[in-house]
Parts: structure tokens; C-alpha cells; sequence
């Protein structure tokens, strides 16, 4: 339904994006994670058909966001992260006004006003000036211009930011209900978002693609060792010192003591399982094993490997499998780089890259 290859954006010498490229399937809502200023808006803009990349290609529902953006635009929904709305409107008029300018007749928009209010859960303030709206019903009103039309793809640009808790679960529920109806693509640096909302992400890390894939297959791959947690009654140094000489253990984490039981997480590599030798060192030490289980890796454990993977492998040092496969990576534009061929109105995409950003993604020098 989306696929990206190789995008690159360039403002001036400096890219913003480099050699970007993921996909998402039909039905699915996929994370795209990123701390600030990583490229997560400039990505979103071009693929909402809101600026042009300097090089490579992207589809939405089939066709190119470059050459064929209108078709593209009858296919899309989308809510940036600041949402142009219209304050001195009322709910129901700037709804019938989004309405009209997708072009939906009349009895269509009237159809469909209906649901998307009922959907988003504004039906009670219809008749309000969105001016006046609190900053969740604003953000209410833009899901819901978003999905006037039925789109098959939405684009949430950080679509939590800026609100209070209450008002963050009940827009991740109502994103989370869009999968199967919409492919969702969810602009996000909030990790949680991901992991509550999303079936898989694509991370990026300083304009680049760091890793890609569903969060299952993505912890399972990208996590070089394994880890278990045991209880253990027995002097809390020894039992550190003990379990880090055991064969194929990479790490001890000690997690305190209360009433002489100590709670440790242990690393070991991931082909071997501890687990047998772990048991036989403490029936062995005469200590008492209260607890013995598998501990997962969360999102922001994988989040930090890749990004500091990342950023080893810029300065050289030995960093994680996922940096070391991205290959080395340049933040200017190659000198001599070849211009594109001008499109049909006389206008090359690299003749509009010098444009304005309005996004927090300020370029680096």
C-alpha cells in the first residue's frame, strides 16, 4: 500500500532524509519512531504530496506521489502535526467544507459527516466554533477531516502531542480501531505510542533508516543476547559474582535486595540457554531459588541499541549489526550530483528543494 525506495531529501547542501526506503501493507498501522528533528515530518510531507524529494521514489495505493499526486491526494487522509483548522468555523461547517473541497455530493457529505463525527466522538459539539475547542476536541476535528473522504491511507503526524493523558488514550484507541479499514502511517517520537498502537515500525535515526519490521521479529533480531530474571537467597554479592562467572553470561543487572532475596537480571548470550546452569550454581551453593524467568526486551531497550548503534558506527567505533548494515552515511549533497530531468512544466525537483520547512526539523549543519 506504501512503498518507499531510497528517498532523499536534500535543503540546500544538507539532507534532511537519505536514502529512505520501507513499506507498509494494506491494513496495517505502522509506527514511523524517531527522535526530534530525525526526518519523521519531512518523510510525512512528501508522501502526503506536500513537497517533492530530491531523489528516489514513493508510492501510496499504487501510484507515484510525484508524478501522479493527485491520484495519490483522492486516496489519502491526512493529519499534520499542527492542524490547519478553521477557528471561527463550526465543527459541522468546516466538516462539510473538507467534505466538499474532496469532492463528495451532498447527500454523500452528509453521510459521511455523520459517521466521522460519531466515530471521533464529537457529535456533541457540532454546533461549536473550533476556536473554542479544547486542544483534544481540535485534534478530535482533525482525525475526523482526515478520514471524511474513506481514505485507504491516513498520515498522523504526531497526532498526541500537546495533549493531557485522558485525552491521549482516547485518541490511541480510536487510532488503534482504524486497522484493517485503513493503512495508518503514525509520525511519532513517543515510544509507548508505538508499542500500544502499532503492529510494526520503521525507526529513523539522523535522516536514515535505522530498522524496519514488526516489533516481534524486530526484538527477536535485533536483541544480541538473551535475558532472565532470578530470585535468590543467598549474600547478594557472592550471587552476582557467581552468576557473572558463568559460562556464556554477557551481563548482571542487580535489581536490590529485600529480606536477604536478591533480584537479578541476567544477559547471556542468545544461543545459549542459562537457564539449567543457572539452577545447578545455586543448588549447588546451598541458596534458595525463588524465581526463574524469561524477561523481554521493550521497545525503548530496542530503540536505544539501534540509535546508539547508530551513532558508534559515525564515529567509528563498533556499533550494532542494524548501523553497521546501513552503511556509511553523508548529511551533504554529493558534489557534480547530476540534476533530474525536468518534469512536464518546465520545473526540476531539485529546483524546489531550497522551499521553507515549517517543522521542528531544523536542517544540520
Amino acid at each position: 500500500m506504501i512503498e518507499v525506495d531510497r528517498l532523499t531529501k536534500y535543503y540546500g547542501p544538507v539532507a534532511a532524509i537519505r536514502d529512505v526506503s520501507f513499506s507498509v501493507e494494506k491494513g496495517q498501522i505502522v509506527g514511523f519512531l524517531g527522535p526530534n528533528g530525525a526526518g519523521k515530518t519531512t518523510t510525512m510531507r512528501i508522501l502526503s504530496c506536500y513537497m517533492p524529494a530530491s531523489s528516489g521514489t514513493a508510492r501510496v495505493a499504487g501510484y507515484d506521489v510525484f508524478e501522479q499526486s493527485l491520484e495519490v491526494r483522492r486516496r489519502i487522509g491526512y493529519l499534520p502535526e499542527n492542524v490547519p483548522l478553521y477557528g471561527d468555523l463550526t465543527v459541522a461547517a468546516y466538516l462539510d467544507f473538507v467534505a466538499d473541497a474532496k469532492g463528495l455530493g451532498r447527500a454523500e457529505r452528509r453521510r459521511r459527516i455523520g459517521e466521522v463525527m460519531e466515530r471521533c466522538r464529537i457529535e456533541d459539539v457540532e454546533g461549536r466554533l473550533i476556536g473554542r475547542l479544547s486542544k483534544g476536541y481540535r485534534q478530535r476535528v482533525g482525525l475526523a477531516q482526515a478520514l471524511i473522504a474513506d481514505p485507504e491511507v491516513l498520515i498522523l503526524d504526531e497526532p498526541t502531542i500537546g495533549l493531557d493523558p485522558k485525552q491521549i488514550i482516547e485518541i490511541r484507541a480510536l487510532i488503534k480501531s482504524l486497522a484493517g479499514e485503513h493503512t495508518v502511517i503514525l509520525s511519532t517520537h513517543i515510544l509507548p505510542e508505538v508499542s500500544m498502537v502499532c503492529e510494526g515500525v520503521v525507526i529513523i535515526h539522523r535522516g536514515r533508516i535505522v530498522a524496519s519490521g514488526s516489533l516481534d521479529r524486530l526484538m527477536e533480531e535485533l536483541s544480541p543476547v538473551a535475558r532472565v530474571q532470578v530470585q535468590v537467597e543467598g549474600p547478594p554479592e557472592l550471587v552476582s559474582a557467581s552468576l557473572r562467572a558463568l559460562r556464556g553470561v554477557t551481563g548482571v543487572e542487580s535489581r536490590g535486595v529485600t529480606d536477604g532475596v536478591g533480584t537479578f537480571v541476567v544477559e547471556a548470550e542468545r544461543a545459549r540457554d542459562i537457564r539449567r546452569d543457572l539452577v545447578q550454581l545455586v543448588t549447588e551453593q546451598r541458596w534458595g531459588l525463588l524465581e526463574l524467568r524469561p524477561v523481554g526486551f521493550s521497545l525503548e531497550d530496542l530503540f536505544i541499541r539501534v540509535v546508539t548503534g547508530e551513532e558508534h558506527e559515525e564515529t567509528g567505533e563498533e556499533g550494532s549489526d542494524v548501523a553497521q548494515a546501513a552503511g556509511p552515511r553523508s548529511e551533504r549533497r554529493p558534489e557534480g550530483r547530476r540534476p533530474e530531468a525536468p518534469r512536464a512544466d518546465g520545473q526540476r525537483r531539485d529546483q524546489m528543494d531550497n522551499q521553507p520547512r515549517e517543522s521542528e526539523e531544523e536542517p544540520r549543519a
